[in-house]
């Protein structure tokens, strides 16, 4: 029995041209198993395309696999105009409405290619039937030339015995750890699963070498990597399931959530989607964490607001002037004590020459588990280091004996004499400490410690930075080594 065609509906108003298994292009004609159909079609985005387009794809039954390649044109441009890029993802029979249920896959712009049955699946894609129905093609334009972007895109089916799709193998939730301690952990990284270069046992590998003791996988809209850490994970090694809801109106991390928790990127901030999926992320007991909320790229920058986050990325990779914005609006939040939210720190890292672990936040947690975890980085019992060469104390203190550390607020009158101390370890030669309240900063020093004396009427709260020499006559102070979160004073 031979496979009908592959029907593309017209989904953006332009000409296509179709084959199918009696024209050309088709390479498969006849019965039997192994009998390919291909079918392509063309296309023109204008300049205010939508953000997705869909290309329906009428699947048969009897199908074992599912094949789409794609490309696109890319004119020259002005100087300082975008050009185009297009990214591309695939949703099955089951539809494609808002929360992914038909979802099987996403590689933005990485790949020019991809495929799926019940076997495996290329990363960032998840295995399963190709069932029959109508499938979608999502084209994601992310920039448009003023000439406007053509496309071509390909669909293969092959027919075969479907197979069986192997079980998904997840990390476990805990790892043997030190009981209560401090532990390492980069929560921001990428492999190819989306648009990283490293597989996931280089990351693992690189996570180990700079002292981790957790790591959070966070690939761009998909859950492909979930169960991608077999073998890889550890009694010295956590990974934690997530991802990086990546939207045209900046990018959140769902940080620690139930293995195989997907969720939906397809909306921006004017649609007030938003809270719907933070509250799914919460449902599936993990963090919302908007990431890099300065990055000046096109579609980075956070637009969402801070009501439904449980912390916020106010480092990412190395210390740069997007950085040094996102602390100060940061701080901006410490001036109430019951708004603010905790700062976190991760690489997103890609590939080789950008660190895994720099920076890394630093947790104090009851043992290395997942849910202690993340409970105290939604406390704030958390700083901020480049590496694991860097550690950071800070403690307030009456002479009543009363006292308070990260995240925790001290209990002391108004007047109280209050004794703030700093202690690092690892700092950078030639580096400064900083004590920094709602004022401003208030003590600087070489280091390793830092003592102030104050009362809760003088400081709200009091938080700590070590820094790096300024460059000379750059007029900016020195690249960041760790931060930390604040202690609250007057309880």
């Amino acid at each position: 029995m031979a496979l009908g065609p592959v029907g593309f509906a017209r989904a953006d108003g332009s000409g296509e041209d179709r084959t199918g298994p009696n024209g050309a292009g088709d390479d498969g004609r006849g019965d039997g198993a192994g009998e390919t159909v291909r079918h392509t079609v063309r296309g023109h985005l204008p300049t205010g395309a939508p953000d997705f387009v869909y290309l329906p794809v009428e699947v048969p039954e009897g199908i074992r696999e599912l094949s789409v390649s794609y490309r696109y044109d890319k004119p020259d441009v002005p100087a300082g105009t975008p050009g185009n890029a297009l990214d591309i993802g695939v949703f099955d029979e089951r539809g494609t409405s808002l929360g992914g249920r038909g979802f099987r896959g996403w590689s933005g712009g990485f790949r020019d290619t991809f495929t799926i049955s019940a076997e495996q699946a290329t990363p960032g894609y998840l295995a399963g039937p190709v069932r029959a129905g109508t499938w979608q093609v999502v084209l994601g334009p992310y920039t448009v030339a003023p000439q406007g972007l053509d496309y071509e895109v390909t669909v293969t089916l092959r027919r075969g015995e479907p197979g069986r799709t192997p079980a998904p193998a997840y990390p476990p939730e805990r790892a043997k750890g030190r009981g209560r301690a401090w532990y390492r952990g980069d929560c921001h990284l990428h492999t190819v699963h989306s648009d990283g270069a490293r597989t996931p046992a280089e990351v693992a590998a690189a996570a180990r070498a700079a002292g981790l003791d957790f790591l959070t996988t966070t690939e761009h809209n998909t859950t492909s990597a979930h169960a991608a850490w077999q073998g890889l994970w550890g009694e010295d090694l956590l990974v934690l399931c997530g991802e990086e809801i990546t939207t045209r109106n900046g990018h959140y991390l769902a940080l620690g959530t139930d293995p195989g928790t997907f969720l939906d990127w397809r909306y921006r901030a004017r649609d007030d989607a938003y809270p719907r999926f933070a509250r799914a992320i919460h449902r599936a007991d993990g963090l919302v964490v908007p990431a890099h909320p300065n990055c000046p790229f096109v579609g980075c920058r956070w637009k969402f607001g801070y009501e439904h986050a449980d912390a916020v990325e106010v480092w990412n990779g190395p210390w740069t002037a997007d950085d040094e914005l996102a602390l100060a609006a940061w701080d901006d939040m410490l001036v109430s004590r019951e708004e603010w939210l905790p700062a976190m720190g991760n690489s997103d890292a890609h590939k080789e020459g950008q660190d895994v672990g720099l920076p890394q936040t630093v947790v104090y947690a009851d043992e290395l588990a997942r849910r202690p975890l993340l409970a105290a980085i939604r406390a704030g019992r958390s700083y901020v280091a480049e590496s694991s060469k860097v550690s950071a104390e800070l403690t307030a203190r009456t002479s009543r004996g009363a006292h308070a550390t990260l995240g925790g607020a001290l209990r002391a009158a108004p007047d109280a004499e209050v004794t703030v101390s700093l202690t690092v370890r690892g700092a950078p030669e030639g580096g400064t400490l900083h004590l920094v309240t709602d004022e401003g900063t208030m003590r600087t020093g070489p280091g390793p410690t830092l003592t102030w004396r104050t009362t809760p009427s003088l400081a709200t709260y009091v938080r700590a930075e070590v820094r790096h020499p300024a460059k000379a006559g750059s007029g900016l102070p020195g690249a960041m080594a760790a931060l930390t979160n604040p202690v609250w004073l007057g309880g």
